[in-house]
């Protein structure tokens, strides 16, 4: 069946009129009797009642003229669609996320890639801990992940996202609430809720380094596996953790975060892929570069 065929019935079922059809096609008269005559061919029916005095569809040219309306209007859409998308980067990108640090930027992202790549498709993967997504892009199941240095994993590329800064959240009914910074020796005698020791969580790494600095071990009363759960335990007044700055939006009334006494720590939070990355998915890191450009490494000490 040809597009020109559909038109053809179209336009005489709207017309209702052979000459001002074939005129409207812009071909000849018996041409267009022959588009008409074809689409009946195919179709083993007569879908045009004709008589020297009128032109009429019969019961069954009713029956296929939606049909007829929505195909065309399907195939132009096509058409349009892949005319837009001509000389764009196309594809599926699989980019992973963990929990509340990340997911700030998402929406930023996504934008700039619908702008600029809108022939790529952005999935976003949510997962646990960002220490999983290098292995996860390294076995193809990501294409792109928010991660944390160290890099460990051969064969990819990261570039830093954010420096996070490492702070201390209480609940705000804490005795050290209102203090301008903490010294973690001050917490010694604290109950804490930290990430679970089991599937390598850097903030809770550089909590145990810290509280280790500090000369002691924490008391760990509880055990959460994403920070929207550990802040929900603190701010009900379980315990008292480490965090970092780019969750500090979780934070309610009944949440402080402090930083610690004296220099800055930070973590460094990156982006991660593959060094065989595709078109589409490079499109997406040039998203994530206009969107969040590298920003300036901050004076304090780097501990991640």
């Amino acid at each position: 069946m040809k597009l020109q065929e559909i038109n053809a019935f179209i336009a005489l079922a709207e017309e209702l009129h052979f000459t001002r059809a074939a005129e409207r096609l812009e071909v000849s008269q018996p041409q267009f009797s022959q588009l008409i005559r074809r689409l009946e061919n195919r179709f083993d029916t007569a879908l045009v009642e004709r008589t020297t005095r009128r032109v009429a569809l019969t019961t069954a040219g009713q029956a296929a003229l939606p049909h007829a309306r929505r195909a065309v209007q399907e195939i132009n859409l096509m058409y349009r669609s892949a005319h837009d998308l001509k000389g764009h980067v196309q594809g599926t990108v699989r980019l992973g996320y963990a929990g509340a640090s990340s997911r700030p930027s998402l929406p930023g992202i996504a934008r700039a890639v619908r702008e600029n790549s809108p022939g790529v498709d952005l999935h976003l993967r949510s997962m646990v801990y960002g220490a999983q997504g290098p292995g996860r892009v390294v076995s193809g199941d990501l294409d792109i992940s928010f991660s944390r240095r160290p890099l460990v994993h051969s064969g990819l590329i990261d570039r830093v996202f954010e420096y996070e800064e490492v702070l201390v959240a209480l609940p705000s009914d804490h005795r050290l609430a209102t203090s301008g910074s903490i010294d973690l020796h001050d917490l010694r005698d604290d109950s804490w809720v930290m990430f679970p020791g089991t599937y390598g969580s850097n903030v809770r790494d550089v909590g145990l380094q810290l509280t280790t600095e500090a000369g002691y071990t924490p008391k760990i009363v509880q055990e959460a596996p994403d920070s929207y759960t550990i802040l929900g335990l603190v701010a009900a007044g379980v315990g008292v953790t480490i965090t970092v700055s780019s969750v500090a939006h979780v934070g309610n009334g009944d949440l402080v975060f402090l930083p610690l006494a004296g220099t800055p720590r930070f973590l460094t939070a990156t982006v991660v892929w593959s060094a065989q990355a595709g078109q589409a998915t490079l499109a997406v890191i040039d998203a994530i570069n206009q969107t969040y450009p590298i920003p300036e490494e901050p004076e304090g000490i780097i501990v991640g």
